[in-house]
């Protein structure tokens, strides 16, 4: 229960007006805090929820697939320029993000996740890497502003970051891959 209250802290932190401000006046912060950090706390609310609805869960998402199919639709939609900018200047599709990052990702990739083989698991890891390279590439050599509401060097900014979270993830899966974890237990 009490990693529900603290998901629901940092939800309503990230709620709170000038928070949300500070956080989506950079465009990294934007992308690589704010919304990872809303997917947290619905997945740290998760508990909660998924003792209140059991049967739904069970019903729904018994392997663990249509769960992590709606986390990484969601999440592919967030990483496009087009919906950030549109978050900033469309009230609408602001509340979506507070609504859909927690209880339509965090959620189901709480579920989700423990219901995946590994090797479930690491195809997504494997899919976001590819799919962060490819965004990464997107901002960092496009020749055009994709975001109205950044500059051009925050765009490279978040484009490297995103460069950046591939390679630890590339690093992860190699030592993953290598490294029986048994072996030390």
């Amino acid at each position: 229960m009490n990693q529900s209250f603290y998901g629901l802290l940092l939800f309503l932190f990230l709620l709170i007006p000038p928070v949300a401000s500070f956080m989506e006046s950079i465009m990294i912060i934007h992308m690589h805090m704010q919304m990872p950090m809303l997917v947290i706390s619905g997945f740290l609310m998760a508990q909660f929820i998924l003792k209140q609805f059991p049967a739904f869960f069970e019903k729904w998402n018994r392997n663990g697939v249509p769960g992590i199919l709606l986390f990484v639709i969601i999440m592919v939609y967030w990483m496009l320029p087009r919906t950030m900018d549109e978050s900033l200047t469309v009230p609408a599709v602001e509340v979506f993000k507070f609504i859909s990052l927690p209880f339509l990702a965090g959620v189901p990739l709480r579920d989700s996740w423990k219901k995946l083989s590994s090797i479930g698991k690491n195809i997504i890891i494997i899919l976001f890497t590819l799919l962060f390279i490819g965004v990464g590439a997107l901002y960092i050599w496009s020749p055009v502003q994709l975001c109205n509401n950044y500059l051009v060097m925050e765009q490279l900014t978040l484009g490297w970051g995103f460069m950046t979270t591939a390679i630890c993830m590339i690093i992860y899966l190699v030592y993953t891959y290598f490294v029986d974890p048994s072996e030390y237990v």
